[in-house]
């Protein structure tokens, strides 16, 4: 079981792919670790393992299904900056719950995502200019987690959070891989993926 990139071409522009050939794979219950220069690729890949950028070759797999047609939720996806990835009006608590407003058990579902990443009742009623990037980091980790996703990537996800906060993160991440999850941690932060990764792979610009 696992997520897979195939020999992976994709561009924004025909006449210059960001990923050339590229093949990827994060069985469940790992982590993965993503590191490479600026220009490589990093986030393009993401995109592309999530189904939000299409690729132009090669074949992307969840569980051997192809991508476009696995279930919707199977990959969630946590971006490097909480703030441009909310609904700034919303409360945290609504921002949890969107992938799963029309489920049953709603709240209960959000309240126990919220719980496991340590936000408490009185946070979740607050708006993200109330609460700090860690807080609110914790809010889309949660978003995340309450589709119950097979599989998690995480895009420079600590990159502005501080180190408390970006310890606290990753061990809940990590919590949840040894329930299964598997996850890809995309960093430039060589350390942290020494630290947290069962392995990483580095990368390289097409153009070297």
């Amino acid at each position: 079981m696992s997520l897979r990139a195939h020999r992976v071409t994709a561009s924004h522009d025909p006449l210059h792919p960001v990923l050339t050939d590229v093949s990827i794979d994060i069985p469940t219950g790992t982590v993965v670790g993503l590191t490479g220069e600026s220009g490589s690729g990093k986030t393009t890949l993401a995109r592309v393992l999530t189904g939000l950028h299409p690729a132009g070759s090669g074949q992307v797999t969840i569980d051997g299904i192809p991508v476009h047609a696995a279930e919707s939720g199977a990959v969630a996806m946590l971006f490097q900056a909480p703030r441009a990835a909310v609904t700034y009006r919303w409360t945290l608590a609504r921002i949890i719950a969107e992938p799963v407003r029309i489920r049953r058990g709603m709240p209960e579902l959000v309240r126990n995502a919220a719980t496991r990443v340590g936000l408490t009742d009185d946070l979740l009623a607050r708006r993200p200019h109330q609460v700090s990037d860690g807080q609110l980091q914790r809010a889309c980790l949660a978003r995340a987690l309450v589709q119950q996703p097979r599989y998690l990537i995480c895009d420079e996800m600590t990159a502005m959070l501080d180190p408390v906060t970006t310890a606290t993160l990753t061990e809940l991440i990590s919590e949840e891989t040894r329930r299964g999850l598997g996850v890809l941690a995309i960093s430039h932060h060589h350390a942290l993926l020494d630290a947290w990764a069962d392995h990483t792979i580095a990368l390289r610009s097409p153009m070297t």
